[in-house]
């Protein structure tokens, strides 16, 4: 695309502020009505403030907090007969408000309402946060939003309304058989608006089983606009392992223009002032504690 093309673009996109919102990779110049990243705050003022997501997340300048227990699901296990959609930006499962998340200083009990992915091209770097730079292949996010609200257009008038927790993955030798009900539906929802049913599948099924306590935790935004500032995120170190065919199946899935559904994902933003927690002081916390208890122990007997 030249520059010239990009120019007249970039003015026919602030221009049309009624037309559609979409990713970079939908932009060209014979669909100038769609609105991409950059431009979003056209669409939805939100998206330019100062707290949206994603970011980057350094680890070294991460402040360990020991508040950050471990997250306690509820009904996570339960078997859901779940419907996947392809809406036109992503895929995505709605969920009814039975399983829910708490503790791990999230102050409120959020109940679950649907899950959906940010993924590249063919297996290639897709996820929206990144970790010291790195960009994985693909990113999980389930949405809860607090107990007493009944949508997530409620929830989002609360500063602290949404809780999402998010899973990045990583390409593995082996096919994740847990994803075979997603990964199969799939050829039945290429085109926008269309939707499969998945059958018996639980969400338990689709997150990690260990090392849940590692985790990163700042307030930010909704990546696609609205972009309301109104999430607690909650960014899980340990990944989600799926094959390169698994990853890839996704880039099968269009567009409504009939354009390859690829590189799903929301730039990253600036982080300005805000803080990044990071759970692993509770690990460090509790071994202080036992350390402690095991010294006076000792001290009593040996003055004993």
């Amino acid at each position: 695309m030249n520059f010239l093309c990009l120019s007249t673009l970039a003015i026919l996109c602030r221009l049309a502020s009624s037309a559609e919102w979409c990713y970079q990779t939908q932009v060209t110049c014979s669909n100038h009505s769609c609105i991409g990243p950059d431009d979003w705050a056209t669409v939805a003022a939100a998206c330019g403030n100062n707290k949206q997501s994603p970011i980057n997340i350094v680890t070294n300048k991460a402040s360990t907090d020991s508040r950050l227990t471990p997250v306690q699901f509820t009904d996570y296990q339960e078997r859901l007969n779940a419907v996947i959609v392809n809406n036109g930006h992503t895929v995505q499962i709605n969920l009814p408000d039975r399983a829910k998340i708490n503790g791990a200083n999230l102050g409120s009990t959020y109940k679950a309402q649907q899950l959906h992915l940010h993924w590249g091209k063919n297996g290639g770097p897709g996820s929206e946060h990144t970790i010291d730079g790195e960009k994985f292949p693909m990113e999980l996010h389930v949405v809860h939003i607090k107990e007493e609200y009944n949508s997530l257009e409620q929830a989002v008038g609360d500063s602290s309304g949404v809780a999402v927790l998010g899973f990045f993955y990583e390409e593995s030798e082996n096919a994740n058989k847990n994803y075979d009900a997603i990964i199969n539906s799939l050829t039945n929802i290429t085109h926008p608006e269309s939707n499969a049913e998945l059958g018996a599948i639980s969400l338990d099924m689709l997150i990690p089983n260990e090392d849940l306590d590692k985790y990163f935790r700042y307030e930010g935004s909704l990546t696609t606009p609205g972009c309301a500032e109104a999430v607690v995120w909650t960014i899980f170190e340990k990944t989600i392992p799926l094959s390169k065919e698994q990853l890839s199946a996704f880039s099968n899935l269009t567009f409504s223009d009939g354009a390859a559904m690829v590189n799903t994902f929301r730039p990253i933003q600036l982080r300005f002032d805000r803080p990044v927690y990071y759970s692993r002081s509770y690990i460090f916390h509790v071994s202080t504690i036992l350390l402690v208890s095991s010294v006076f122990t000792s001290l009593c007997v040996l003055t004993v």
